[in-house]
Formats: C-alpha cells, structure tokens, sequence
C-alpha cells in the first residue's frame, strides 16, 4: 500500500488555529522543516486578512528555525515545550507572546501519556525511509530519536516527512523502545551499559493515521559552535584533571564512567579535553546528545561507544557518520529522550554529568535559564535530569561574560535550577572548587578562591565575611542581588562596593 503523497503547502493547510502538534528531533536535529517553511507563511497571511492563528508546539527538546524562530516571528506559536535554544523565540516570548514551559527533557513524554498537554491534533514525524504497511507503516528515523514512540501512539493524525538527504541506513543507529504504564508494576528499563539496545530501529505508526507523506531533501538546520579558545580549553583540562585524581584517589574506577556533556562550545571543548588526555583512559558516552568532538573521537577509538538522543552535529559531521556506517551502527546508539535522560539508568550506569550554567552562586545553587531573574535565555533542558542523578555532578563556565561586565559566579543566583543539593564541582578558567563533603561556608570559600574571576574576588570575599550575617548559609536580603542590580542600572556588575546595599 503506498500512502498518500502531499505537497508541504497542502500539509499545512489541514493545521488548524489552536490544534497540538508534537514533532520528532531533539534539538535542531531530525526535525521535520518542509511543512514549517509553509506553515510559517500561512500564519502570516492568515493574520494579514484578520484571522487568528497560533498552535502549540511539542517537542522532545529544542528544535530548529523553521520550527520555533520562524513560527514565532510569524506570531504563530500559542505554546511550547519543554526546551528552546532559538533567539527569534526567546525575543518573542520574552515580549510575552509565548506561553512557554520549560521542562526537564526526560518527563516530556511520560507527562504526555498522563494527559498534561491534552490532546495531540498531530504527530509531524522526519524519516529517512519506512515500509508503507496496510495496517502499519514502519517509520526509520533520521538523526535524532526524542519523543517519537509516544507521539505517534497518541496523535490523532499523523503527517510524515520523507526526508532524502538522510542515508535511510540511518535507522541502524537507532533504539526505540517505550515503557509500558502500568501503575503498580513499572517497566524496569533494562539497560546496563551504554550500548544495551532493548528495543526496535522504527518506530510503528497506525497507518490509519496517516493522512499524508511529504518528500523532500532539505539538509538539517545544524549549528556549528566556535573552536573553543584558550580560556574555555582551560574549563577542559580542568576537567580532565580533576576526573583523573578521582581515578588516581579511587573515587572512579579505572575503567571509567560514561561522560554526559551538554552542548556548545564548552561542552565540546570538555569532550576534546577528555579525549587528548593521556590520563584519561578510552570512556564512552552516555548522553543527550554527540557532538563533532564525539564523532571525531569516536572514529579514533578514543570514545569506544556512546548513547544519545541526537546527533547534534554539522552536516559535514553527520555525512561522516553516514559514510562510516559499518562502524557507527556497532558504536553510536540514538534512543528516545526518556531513556536517554531516566534517572533509573543514570544512576546505574554512575554517569559523570557535566554541564554549564549561566551562573553559579556561592553556595553551590546553579541558574540556566533566565537572565537577571526574568529574561529567558534558553531553559533546563535535561541538565537537571543528569545533574540530580549523576555519579558526579559539574558544571563549567568561563567566569566572565561581556568582557568582563558579568560575573558567572554570584553571591545569590537571581534564579535556580539545580540546587546546590545537586551540584558536586564548579570549574572556570580559574580552577575547580570541590563543593563535595563541604558545609556552606567553606563552599563558598572554595568557590570565591577557585573560580571567581579576579575582577569579582575582593566583592564576593567582602559579601561573605563582612557583609553577609552568620548563619548556617549567610545571605544578606538586600544585597544578595547586589551584583544583578547595578548590571541592570549601569551595564556592569563590577560595582564599587556594597555600602549602598546596607543603609
């Protein structure tokens, strides 16, 4: 049985204002486009004869910029979750257009099941190839895994994008699987190292849903992140050096632990860190995402195997492991989020999660969303899922932005995401502060010692013994957002002191 074949401009003239679609990919990667090119369109011709038109948008994490920059910039996104990196979007719902939830990556489709978002009007699902059953169609993914399974389970309709710029042998990297919800006896996801596979390589969509197929060859939407500089391979080989005194001391076994890592250009330069390291013995990968430094890795043997939710690479990275698939298929598996981000198989597998923040306070607290207390600026993603659950929990980031006009490292964060329960090792250019066996006290010391920048270090050693009361966890109410406050009024956090802060 051949499905019908639709034009994209047919596909979204069928959405309606108001109707919920979940899409496959995690983040820019695996993402279906062509229908989003033509929705964004519609919107705005919509909205010129006076028509209301806005949707809501599901999704495993962030996407792309013809998903949700697009689409917010044409006024056309009612909702979204659960995870966002796009600046027309930020722009957008920071201006209060968006009514936007950011959530951990690893609860999106276990909340779906429950009924959170209500009902899915639409699956919009990127494939590489499928079998076109009567009764099933055989769906094989492209480069990315994300919330799948359980969006074409519960989508009324299902519209699919045969993506041909994909190598349909992608469908060997892949791992899906979806537990069962059953309240008194859970499905235990029985994975037990990082290349565990317990599932399929498609996902199985009633073909009854399917109203339409979209051909096209569109490349993905991928970001290429700056070589790291100076300063932040300085993070990396703290980093590095850190993990391996743990291994030296005992406190990582010396075949190691699998390494989670965040994306950008930190994330990278950890990974490229990690893999350059003689002390550092061959590790593998268990995380959200790979990276170009993993991929790199990967074909020199330096990471023998690695398990994520996308391939968040170039497309010159991505044709690399597509000519090399003999190799990847035996060494790269790409699952679905809740999987990939289960506290149940973190904890097992002792993953070392290593993420970055916007900021960090002195206590330990972390915030990676919101600028200033009130400015998004992306949103939790999964760190929290890794952060919460990990062997060891660090996060990197240079001590300074703008030149020096805002310190990582604060005497309150101005909002939180990981609490300082959770958070194990800070490390900037400067050092590494090993919050770990500590009491709030001699955590900040070793945060201010450590990983503040000079330019902060005489402000925040002020804050803490002359300016905060003692207390288990001394803050001082007014002047705790000292920092955040005069950023705001001058453009600088760098203020003279705190005297204004305790009239």
């Amino acid at each position: 049985m051949a499905y019908r074949r639709i034009t994209a401009a047919e596909a979204a003239e069928m959405i309606k204002d108001r109707d919920m679609l979940a899409l496959s990919g995690f983040t820019p990667n695996g993402n279906p486009k062509a229908i989003f090119r033509e929705l964004s369109k519609r919107a705005k011709r919509l909205h010129e004869q006076g028509q209301e038109f806005g949707i809501g948008i599901l999704t495993g994490a962030s996407s792309c910029q013809s998903v949700e920059g697009d689409m917010a910039a044409a006024h056309a996104l009612r909702f979204r979750a659960p995870f966002s990196t796009n600046k027309d979007f930020r722009d957008h719902t920071n201006l209060g257009e968006v009514e936007y939830e950011d959530m951990h990556l690893g609860h999106m489709a276990e909340r779906l099941r429950r009924g959170f978002y209500g009902e899915v009007d639409w699956a919009v699902i990127e494939v590489s190839d499928m079998e076109e059953g009567d009764d099933i169609c055989k769906a094989y993914l492209t480069s990315a895994g994300g919330i799948v399974t359980t969006i074409a389970r519960l989508a009324k309709r299902v519209i699919i994008e045969h993506n041909q710029f994909h190598n349909p042998n992608s469908r060997y990297l892949h791992d899906t699987w979806e537990p069962r919800e059953v309240w008194d006896n859970r499905e235990v996801m029985e994975i037990h190292s990082p290349y565990d596979r317990i599932g399929n390589d498609y996902v199985a969509i009633d073909a009854k849903k399917i109203v339409g197929v979209i051909e096209s060859n569109i490349p993905e939407e991928a970001r290429a992140f700056k070589e790291p500089d100076d300063e932040i391979m300085a993070i990396g080989h703290h980093v590095a050096d850190l993990l391996a005194n743990d291994m030296k001391c005992g406190r990582i076994p010396k075949q190691f632990l699998p390494i989670q890592s965040g994306v950008g250009t930190t994330g990278n330069a950890v990974l490229k860190a990690l893999g350059s390291s003689p002390l550092i013995p061959r590790f593998n990968v268990y995380s959200e995402v790979v990276q170009d430094a993993a991929i790199n890795y990967m074909l020199e043997g330096r990471i023998g195997y690695a398990s994520a939710t996308a391939m968040t690479v170039t497309n010159d990275a991505l044709q690399r492991v597509y000519a090399n698939m003999d190799y990847f298929s035996k060494h790269l598996t790409i699952r679905q989020s809740e999987i990939a981000n289960s506290p149940e198989v973190i904890r097992r597998l002792g993953v070392i999660a290593i993420n970055t923040p916007l900021e960090c306070d002195l206590y330990g607290n972390e915030n990676s969303s919101h600028i200033c207390g009130s400015a998004l600026m992306n949103g939790i993603g999964g760190s929290c899922d890794y952060e919460r659950n990990g062997y060891i929990s660090i996060f990197t980031t240079p001590s300074t932005a703008k030149g020096g006009k805002i310190s990582a490292i604060v005497p309150m964060c101005c909002h939180v995401d990981s609490t300082e329960h959770d958070v194990d090792i800070i490390v900037t250019e400067q050092g590494v502060a090993d919050l770990r066996g500590k009491g709030p006290y001699h955590r900040a010391l070793e945060v201010i010692e450590n990983c503040a920048h000079p330019d902060y270090k005489p402000l925040l050693r002020d804050y803490l013994t002359h300016v905060a009361p003692m207390g288990h966890e001394p803050q001082h109410m007014r002047a705790a957002l000292a920092f955040h406050d005069t950023f705001l009024r001058k453009g600088d956090m760098r203020l003279t002191d705190f005297s204004e802060y305790l009239k």
